[in-house]
């Protein structure tokens, strides 16, 4: 009998997928829950429940998991983080990560609520108490079944703060665009730095001398480590 890692990893995702249904099942209709097996980023989802975030079983990782996959053993939880879907929904997410027994990340259970109707009344109630603050802006997060979706709405979220198109970027901007794609876990993907060259309308060769200055970058300043 196979007693290896992948063993012990099929074995854990086995168990957690009762707990993906009774965690929906306790929320209901506002939440959803999704199981990721990370050994396969492309198709990672392998239990899903509800459909707050529109995921399906094969569908691939959310930038969350990337960012989580890139982080590696120094990979942490992330709980009761707001962000928005990109339909505008309000949702309260937490990500646990799931380690082997020898302390190798390979998965996430990720567990979503919607919190608009809460928000809200949240509103409606300090506009009554005369309580005017404008909302914090959230960050939106892409929750997509393909992973050129997530890697595409990375690529123009990071633009869109730089606030012109790769033309109109000096070389410096442009290294730290690569870097800030390369933090968030993005050329962890299998052939992401085809598609993200495809995107920016540059060649493979000019996409990859980025992302190793943007390495190198970030190598110099920390020391080497990683």
């Amino acid at each position: 009998m196979d007693k290896g890692p992948d063993a012990e990893r099929d074995a854990i995702l086995a168990a957690l997928k009762p707990v993906v249904e009774g965690i929906a099942a306790t929320f209901g209709p506002v939440c959803d829950v999704v199981l990721h097996d990370y050994r396969n980023p492309e198709k990672s989802v392998v239990a899903v429940a509800g459909t707050l975030t529109g995921r399906q079983v094969g569908g691939a990782m959310s930038e969350i998991g990337m960012r989580v996959l890139a982080r590696g053993g120094a990979a942490s939880d992330e709980l009761n983080y707001v962000t928005r879907t990109r339909d505008g929904t309000l949702v309260k997410s937490s990500t646990m990560v799931l380690r082997d027994s020898g302390g190798a990340v390979f998965g996430a259970l990720c567990v979503n609520v919607d919190v608009g109707a809460v928000t809200r009344v949240h509103d409606l109630l300090g506009a009554l108490a005369g309580l005017g603050a404008a909302p914090a802006e959230l960050p939106t997060t892409t929750f997509g079944n393909d992973i050129d979706s997530v890697v595409d709405a990375l690529v123009d979220a990071h633009q869109s703060r730089q606030r012109g198109s790769w033309a109109e970027l000096d070389r410096a901007e442009r290294v730290e665009l690569f870097g800030g794609l390369d933090t968030r876990g993005v050329f962890a993907v299998r052939g992401a730095v085809e598609q993200v060259a495809a995107r920016l309308g540059i060649s493979r060769a000019s996409a990859y001398n980025y992302l190793s200055r943007a390495r190198a970058a970030h190598d110099t300043s920390t020391g080497g480590s990683t």
